[in-house]
C-alpha cells in the first residue's frame, strides 16, 4: 500500500480535470483501482453507491486540497474506529469497497497535508506532493502550468497596456 500522501493524491489524480478522463467511470474500474493498491481484495466488487461514494469523496478532497472549503463542506461517511497495537491507528469499520475507502479518508490523518495541494492552475487540478523547503509550490509542473498562468498574466497586462494607450491617443 502506497504512503498515506501518496495515497490520497493518486486517488485525486484518478480524475483528469484537463483531458476528461476518469479512471473511476463504472463500478468495476473502482474495484480494480483499489485492487491494485492492496486495499480490496480480488473478490470484492463495488457496486453503484460505492462509486458515487468514492467520487464524492474525492471531490472532497480536491477541494479540501485547494484549501477551499468550508465547515459546511460534506464528505461521505466512512467510518473508522481508533486501535492502539501499540500504536493508535485508524481502522475502517466497514470490509470490502467501502473498507478500502474509509482507509482512504483515514490516510488524510497520516498524510502531511500542509505538502498535499492541488495544482493552482483551474484547468489542471493535478494534486501533488509539495517537496520544497518552504511549501511554497503553487503548480504541479512550473513548466507547463507555471508557465500557462505567468503567460497569460503576462498577456492580459500587455492588452491591458495597449487599452490604456488606445484610450490615451482618442482622448488626444
Amino acid at each position: 500500500m502506497p504512503a498515506p500522501a501518496e495515497l490520497v493524491r493518486d486517488f485525486v489524480n484518478t480524475l483528469d480535470v484537463e483531458c476528461g478522463t476518469d479512471e473511476l467511470a463504472c463500478p468495476a474500474e473502482l474495484a480494480l483501482w483499489l485492487r491494485e493498491r492492496g486495499l480490496a481484495g480480488p473478490l470484492d466488487r463495488a457496486t453503484d453507491d460505492d462509486l458515487a461514494t468514492a467520487l464524492a469523496l474525492r471531490e472532497g478532497l480536491r477541494a479540501a486540497l485547494r484549501r477551499e472549503t468550508t465547515p459546511h463542506t460534506v464528505l461521505p461517511v466512512l467510518p473508522l474506529r481508533l486501535v492502539v497495537d501499540p500504536l493508535p491507528r485508524l481502522v475502517p469499520v466497514d470490509t470490502g469497497v467501502r473498507g478500502a475507502l474509509a482507509v482512504i479518508a483515514g490516510a488524510v490523518a497520516d498524510a502531511s497535508w500542509d505538502r498535499l495541494k492541488v495544482c493552482s492552475e483551474i484547468t489542471c487540478q493535478w494534486a501533488f506532493i509539495d517537496v520544497s523547503k518552504n511549501r511554497s509550490r503553487s503548480w504541479c509542473s512550473m513548466r507547463v502550468c507555471g508557465n500557462r498562468t505567468k503567460t497569460r498574466a503576462y498577456r492580459a497586462r500587455k492588452q491591458g497596456s495597449r487599452r490604456l494607450q488606445a484610450s490615451n491617443t482618442d482622448t488626444v
